[in-house]
């Protein structure tokens, strides 16, 4: 068995695993303290008290960045959605790993059974005109 074929095998079972994931999303997801606009409130006592913790998503995508608020009982489901995402950048370096060492194995072979050409016998510019050399 060739790292060949074991590379083919490992990119084939790379896919199945990333099409096996389910939901993606990225971000990180943290929990924030709000201040209100509400004066007299709590969060503006000293020191504050501030309103929360409020779980909040943050990513970019197409060059922004975004957040969202998170409810709470939506926050298992995000978990799982942005392990997905991570398990997905981790299963697309290992195929750029795999699919790099492929190539370079493809190159090697196909260096390994090219004919070595001979090389031609060097001859000089007065040769070739007629002249001979000096």
């Amino acid at each position: 068995m060739s790292n060949a074929a074991a590379l083919h095998r490992r990119i084939v079972h790379i896919k199945a695993e990333i099409t096996a994931l389910g939901p993606l999303r990225p971000g990180t997801l943290s929990q924030q303290y709000n201040v209100c606009g509400t004066p007299g409130c709590r969060c503006k006592d000293d020191p504050p008290h501030k309103h929360g913790p409020y779980s909040q998503l943050s990513y970019p995508w197409r060059a922004r960045s975004r957040s969202e608020f998170v409810r709470e009982d939506e926050i298992g489901q995000v978990e799982e959605q942005l392990h997905n995402y991570a398990r997905l950048r981790t299963l697309i370096d290992q195929w750029i790993d795999a699919a790099i060492e492929l190539a370079r194995l493809e190159r090697q072979e196909r260096r390994r059974r090219q004919p070595t050409l001979q090389p031609k016998p060097r001859v000089s510019r007065q040769t070739r005109a007629g002249r001979p050399e000096l």
